[in-house]
This record gives structure tokens, C-alpha cells and sequence, in this order.
């Protein structure tokens, strides 16, 4: 059983995650896992991606009816893209749940590393063709939403940051689109991460729960600064990427420590 101050430390952590979601748009998710275990003081890494899992899948599912409602939503592909990437989010959440949590700490402090880079090559992208899902473009879309799914689920992780992309590589759908329909993916592997997790007992839903009530707060906030500061995405996505690249080298040197130990 978690403190009462580990209770209110999730919450400010999700309050963190949701506020970063808002401000820059994507790629807030990937801190859950590390504020859970570093900030809240999760003992178990399992724990902390199963508990993140969910709480990032609901947080996705507020955001996905925003864009349901503003019309940026292509369900086909989303649909599509998901179901694919369900089956690689089960397999992934499988093979994750055997590694040890050290190690799966360090692995994920590399990836986060590569999503810093990726952020900063990614900066002031144009917008891509639109375009819709056809037969033609099926199996494109099957297979990166399989490979997404699969990094979503090994990691806990919603993915964002990689779906993005790949519905753009996959079907050249505006950024716009791609961001609103990538919820539908980033939902789906979530849920299904956080359902196998649950299976084996590795789900805190009181803490999953506070995190997502944060997580609320935090992207109303987060996406009121946005606002204000339209036009200087790319600075913003900067210093985020700087702050992921210091948590992700702060997870090297523990995670290192204590499997070197």
C-alpha cells in the first residue's frame, strides 16, 4: 500500500504529464513511467507501467472526443491502425512483464533518449498531403500499427510520438489529422497494455486514478498556455525535449547502478 503523500505526489505527477500533453501536444506519456517509480516511489516497475498504462489510455480518451468534436478525427484509419497495433500491444505487454524491472527501466531510458532526438529533428515539420485510408494503403497502415503497438505495449507507454509519424508515413495524412486519430491508437494500446497488466496483479487503480484526475487539471492548463503562446512550438518542444533528456539520464544512472551492483 502506497502513503497518503504518494497518493498526492501521483496526482501532481499526472498534473505534470497532462500540463506538458497540453502545452506541446504529444509525447507528455513518456514521463509517466519514470515519475511514477522516481517521484511517487512505485517499488515495482511493473507497477508503474501497468498503473501508467491506464491512466495515460483515459487521459488519451478525453482528448481523443476534443478532436472527435473539432471533426480532426480519419476513424477508418484510426480503427485500422489500432486494431493492428492491439495485437502488438498485447504481445509487447507480454514480453515486458518478462524482463526484469531494472532492466526494462534501462531499456526504456534509451528509447526515451531516441524520442528527444526524434522531437528535435521533427520541429517546424509542414503539414503532409491529406489523404484517406484505401485498400492499397492497408497493409502499410496494418504493419506500422503492429510495430507501434508492440513499443507501446513493451514499454507501458502511450505512443504518441511514434503513431503520429507513422500515420503520416503510412496514409500522408495532414499533421493535424494524424495527431486527432492517433488518440484512437494511443487508447486502444493503453487499454490493452493495462488489461494484461491487470491480469497478472501489476495495476494500482486508487493511484491510476488519482494520476488521471491530475492528468485533467494539468492539460486544461497546459493547452491555455498554448494558446498564448501559438507560434513558438518549436522553442517549447526544445525545452521539452531537453527535460526528457535529463530524466532519461538521471534513469541511466540508477537503473546502471543497480544492475551493475
Amino acid at each position: 500500500m502506497l502513503e497518503p503523500l504518494q497518493y498526492g505526489l501521483g496526482a501532481g505527477a499526472g498534473v505534470l504529464v497532462g500540463f506538458t500533453l497540453g502545452l506541446v501536444g504529444g509525447g507528455g506519456s513518456i514521463l509517466a513511467v519514470p515519475l511514477m517509480v522516481y517521484l511517487v516511489g512505485v517499488r515495482n516497475p511493473h507497477i508503474a507501467i501497468g498503473t501508467s498504462a491506464f491512466a495515460v489510455a483515459i487521459n488519451a480518451a478525453a482528448g481523443l472526443l476534443s478532436h472527435a468534436r473539432a471533426g480532426t478525427v480519419k476513424w477508418r484509419c484510426g480503427g485500422m491502425y489500432a486494431t493492428a497495433g492491439i495485437v502488438g500491444a498485447f504481445a509487447g505487454s507480454s514480453l515486458g512483464k518478462l524482463i526484469a524491472g531494472e532492466k526494462l527501466l534501462f531499456l526504456f531510458a534509451l528509447l526515451m533518449l531516441v524520442v528527444g532526438v526524434l522531437m528535435l529533428r521533427g520541429r517546424g515539420n509542414p503539414a503532409e498531403p491529406g489523404a484517406e485510408c484505401n485498400r492499397a494503403k492497408a497493409p502499410k497502415v496494418l504493419g506500422f500499427g503492429l510495430g507501434t503497438g508492440a513499443f507501446s505495449g513493451f514499454f507501458g507507454i502511450g505512443g504518441g510520438f511514434l503513431i503520429v509519424p507513422g500515420l503520416i508515413g503510412s496514409t500522408g495524412m495532414p499533421i493535424l489529422n494524424a495527431v486527432g486519430t492517433s488518440l484512437v491508437a494511443v487508447t486502444a494500446f493503453g487499454l490493452t497494455t493495462a488489461f494484461n497488466y491487470a491480469l497478472s496483479g501489476l495495476v494500482n487503480w486508487p493511484l491510476a486514478f488519482t494520476f488521471i484526475a491530475g492528468g485533467a487539471l494539468g492539460s486544461v492548463a497546459g493547452m491555455k498556455l498554448a494558446q498564448r503562446l501559438s507560434g513558438r512550438t518549436g522553442r517549447l518542444t526544445t525545452v521539452f525535449a531537453t527535460l526528457i533528456f535529463a530524466v532519461a539520464s538521471y534513469m541511466l544512472f540508477k537503473s546502471a547502478s543497480t544492475l551493475l551492483a
